[in-house]
């Protein structure tokens, strides 16, 4: 016998989420060594920043998407602004996504996937850097839940600044 709650309505059926990473790759990269270029005179100590985009799409294939990080990252000496390394990256993941309610994917796609992503993503960030002949570069994680959030902010002021 199933329980219904005392106001006679059926309890909503929970829809299990099944997602599954189908495949990770580098879709594009580029990692300059400015300082082997050009060197620096002085002190070379660094200062690091980090901007992070989110890009996701919905493939061919049913219920399947791709999610794009990409990173730009720079280092610059702290003394004099002089460039050191500048690393562009971006990061895919195609996922197979089920049980996802239409008006939650947006936010399932743009802070879960990537946050599955990351890891292997900082590897290849810190390995990068590395070989490049700096000291390997280890990124904190990301808060994905307030870059959404910012993100979201954000286009609602574009949208407020558009002329009528």
């Amino acid at each position: 016998m199933s329980e219904t709650p005392e106001n006679g309505a059926k309890p909503a059926e929970q829809t299990q989420v099944k997602s599954r990473v189908l495949a990770q790759y580098i879709r594009d990269m580029s990692f300059e060594n400015i300082l082997a270029q050009k060197g620096v005179s002085g002190d070379a100590q660094p200062e690091i920043q980090v901007q992070v985009n989110l890009d996701a799409r919905k493939r061919n294939a049913e219920k399947q998407y791709e999610v794009i990080t990409k990173l730009n990252i720079t280092s610059k000496t702290k003394e004099k602004g002089e460039p050191l390394f500048v690393l562009e990256i971006e990061y895919a993941g195609v996922f197979h996504v089920e049980g996802v309610p239409d008006e939650q994917m947006h936010p399932y796609l743009l802070i879960e996937c990537p946050r599955i992503t990351f890891p292997f993503l900082r590897r290849i960030v810190s390995d990068v850097t590395r070989d490049g002949g700096f000291p390997a570069l280890n990124l904190e994680m990301i808060d994905f839940i307030a870059l959404y959030r910012t993100e979201l902010a954000r286009r609602a002021e574009a949208e407020k600044a558009k002329p009528n």
